[in-house]
């Protein structure tokens, strides 16, 4: 099994933690809205990595 997977796992889930960050009356709240929007691309691109390994597994057998 590939161990990347599971690489790739973690990093949606760490662009989830991005995504619900609370940055309030913290010094780095004017950035919430970066932070915000590279979660959202961290999870897009990796959950679009892991459908395609899959499909890719899937029709190399």
């Amino acid at each position: 099994m590939d161990n990347r997977i599971f690489l790739f796992l973690a990093t949606i889930l760490s662009g989830f933690a991005l995504i619900k960050v609370n940055l309030e009356e913290t010094f780095l709240s004017a950035l919430a809205p970066y932070f915000n929007i590279l979660g959202i691309l961290t999870v897009l691109v990796f959950s679009l990595v892991l459908i395609y390994k899959g499909v890719r597994s899937l029709f190399s057998k």
